[in-house]
């Protein structure tokens, strides 16, 4: 049955996201934002994994987000539609494609730990898609708790202004809600009905001073930062409206000149409201942003679209899941036009139509029919089989290319078989539903040890892959132990020939080419370009060409692992009229590409990741000295509450094992938290042992 909705206008949509540093409370906000807005009935607890948006078995029993899940609710006569997102550095591509769509975010920090090296990844892809945020600060009960110390921290860390829009009302566990500058009243949550019910009462005498202070600082920042409020405040400080500071603070917002801190402790049900009248007051509609823009795919013309239902449809696909009712979901942002049930899109990357089967709503993992949605919606469609994470689905009479989703590349590898032959082919149909729903997850079948091999972004996220393969697709599976990615690149210029003839009687094969291969910019990955004239090689295999170029990349040389930042210019060659074919180019592409390499010279590459290790300060220096052991270089060391954080970057190569051995260095007391930051070169002693090694291992195969 269809749900008919009741039609929302676009200036009152919102499209948020919670993110930040894993266990900074993302998921219990977004449980009690469900429960303030009347979305459930119940409070959904981490702990006791009840809750809505960590639906996952996996979610549930380690207590994280793994995928980040879409969910509506309504407040005020405002639609917000949220998605929930990871903090675990592993599932970075989650964080990564919500952004992608939103419009704006809320980003949680704790109040004890402040700005972490996750909540700084989450503020840089933020900045990435110009997406508007508010800060709020959270946990003000926990023992340790500074919310003036966390606003430092994000005016140094984060580089942006932050306008504290509250001051705590004690703290620790005698954190009674926020104190509003604004209102300049103190707010109050009632126990009785888990903080649903909330007041505002006069601000606690031994308050006044500092919240007369802290509110004069906010009128000043605000006035330093919006013209507009500058004037009214030139003019006359004392004419100043609230509906002044709230539409200052919009205008300040959406144009990233600062960001609103709210604070509060969503797990004690105190401050959460005003954070959602937040969204609403100062991050923008769909409306309210730049407009996109896209291209058309085959001329390459620009194209603006504008957040208008009458307008051809151009949309996102930001999200694949695989359902076992349902099959393919894909998760949509529509920016134009409108999606319905039966309408036939178009995929600009495949060139194909495919008819949409039904439009859902969802709720995390339940779905509810609806007959259709507009620009500025985010939705999910069900009978898209060819789409995949960052195509475009539009109408083919208006065809349209929009910017894609930026993909990190895997910094971990493992080999993976079932534990029966029965499940082989199972394994395989498997592993590639898991890769089109996670694209920071790859499947490769090494031909030279006959293993089927995984890629992923760390250990948990092959572990939770693995998880996946029994509980969902009932593959039980061995896994090897996980190896780091390295990978090759040249540091010269060169050029090579490359040619493939065979004569056997009949038809033979001839494919010659001439290339030149030169080191691009770290991080740049892979240039093909194309110099070819008056037709030396017929423009049908030139394709083959960087295709063979392609997978010879991919093999490797130097010790088998994939050639990166490289630019490959194909300039001169030669063909047969006969004998010329597509495989005859794309090997002598490949030998060329091989040869090319070798002469320019090769060092291999390797996952530097930074790390950051909290430990009472009686430990500090054993820790210190095990980080340089591992060939660490210690960056920063800084005082948290009565721990210290030590700042580094560390080869991923020597931590694994880590959490053990900080265990053993810190009496079971320190702990820590890593992110992949760059590739840097291997030092040449242990690029000969990685050579050797590989060896060892291709001859065992």
């Amino acid at each position: 049955m269809l749900t008919k909705e009741e039609k929302i206008p676009l200036e009152r949509v919102r499209n948020i996201g919670f993110v930040a540093h894993i266990d900074a409370g993302k998921t219990t906000t977004t449980e009690r934002v469900l429960f303030y807005t009347g979305t459930t009935y119940r409070v959904g607890d981490v702990d006791e994994g009840t809750t809505v948006t960590d639906w996952m078995p996996q979610e549930k029993e380690r207590g994280i987000t793994i995928t980040s899940a879409s969910i509506s609710c309504f407040w005020k006569g405002h639609k917000i539609n949220i998605i929930d997102t990871p903090g675990h550095v592993d599932f970075t591509i989650e964080v990564e494609r919500s952004l992608r769509v939103l419009d704006g975010c809320v980003i949680i920090f704790d109040a004890v730990n402040g700005v972490e090296p996750q909540s700084e990844t989450v503020w840089r892809q933020a900045n990435k898609y110009s997406v508007p945020r508010l800060c709020y600060v959270n946990k003000m009960d926990r023992i340790g708790a500074d919310f003036f110390k966390t606003l430092e921290d994000i005016k140094k860390k984060l580089d942006i202004i932050p306008i504290p829009l509250h001051i705590p009302n004690g703290v620790e566990e005698n954190f009674k809600g926020p104190v509003d500058l604004i209102t300049m009243k103190a707010i109050y949550f009632s126990e009785e009905d888990l903080g649903r019910t909330y007041y505002y009462e006069e601000i606690p005498a031994d308050l006044k001073d500092s919240a007369y202070l802290w509110r004069e600082k906010m009128i000043e920042t605000i006035a330093e930062l919006d013209d507009e409020f500058m004037a009214k405040y030139i003019e006359n400080s004392n004419s100043i409206t609230e509906e002044d500071i709230h539409s200052a603070l919009r205008r300040i917002t959406i144009g990233f000149k600062g960001v609103p801190v709210f604070c509060g402790s969503s797990l004690k049900n105190k401050g959460v409201q005003p954070v959602i009248d937040g969204i609403l007051r100062y991050l923008p509609s769909p409306i309210d942003r730049p407009p996109v823009k896209g291209k058309h795919y085959e001329t390459g013309d620009e194209i603006i679209v504008q957040p208008d239902e009458n307008a051809p449809l151009a949309a996102l696909v930001f999200k694949i899941m695989h359902d076992p009712y349902a099959g393919q979901l894909s998760y949509i942002r529509i920016y134009s036009g409108k999606l319905t049930s039966g309408l036939t899109v178009y995929n600009p990357r495949t060139r194909k139509t495919e008819r949409i089967g039904r439009v859902v709503r969802m709720f995390a993992n339940r779905r509810e029919d609806i007959e259709g949605a507009g620009a500025g919606d985010v939705i999910a469609v069900v009978g898209l089989k060819e789409f995949l994470t960052g195509d475009t689905v539009c109408l083919k009479e208006n065809p349209i290319l929009l910017e894609g989703i930026e993909v990190p590349e895997p910094v971990i590898y493992a080999s993976i078989e079932p534990l029966t032959k029965q499940d082989q082919e199972r394994l395989f149909i498997s592993l590639h539903k898991l890769e089109i729903e996670d694209p920071s997850f790859r499947v490769r079948y090494n031909n030279e040890t006959q293993e089927t091999i995984m890629w992923g972004m760390g250990e948990l996220h092959l572990e939770i892959i693995q998880d996946r393969l029994q509980r969902e697709y009932n593959v039980k599976t061995r896994m090897g132990k996980p190896q780091v990615a390295y990978k090759e690149t040249i540091i010269g210029v060169s050029d090579a020939e490359g040619k493939y003839i065979r004569q056997s009687g009949g038809r033979g094969q001839y494919g010659h080419v001439i290339i030149r291969v030169e080191p691009l910019e770290r991080g740049k990955g892979f240039e093909f370009v194309n110099q070819i004239k008056g037709g030396i090689i017929p423009a049908e295999f030139i394709p083959s060409v960087e295709r063979g170029v392609r997978e010879a990349m991919e093999e490797g040389v130097l010790a088998g692992y994939p050639i990166v930042d490289l630019r490959v210019t194909l300039y001169d060659g030669s063909f047969h009229e006969v004998d010329s074919s597509d495989i005859a180019f794309r090997i002598a592409a490949s030998i060329a590409l091989k040869d090319a390499v070798r002469k320019a010279g090769l060092i291999l590459l390797e996952p530097i990741m930074r790390v950051e290790v909290s430990v009472p300060e009686e430990f500090l220096g054993s820790v210190i000295g095990d980080l340089n052991s591992r060939r660490g270089k210690v960056v920063n060391i800084e005082t948290k509450g009565s721990f210290r954080a030590i700042e580094a970057f560390v080869p991923l190569a020597e931590m694994f094992g880590y959490a053990t051995v900080l265990r053993s260095l810190t009496q079971g007391r320190g702990f820590y938290i890593m992110e992949f930051t760059r590739y840097e070169e291997v030092p040449q002693n242990i690029t000969a042992q990685i050579i050797e090694q590989r060896k060892v291992s291709t001859k065992k195969a």
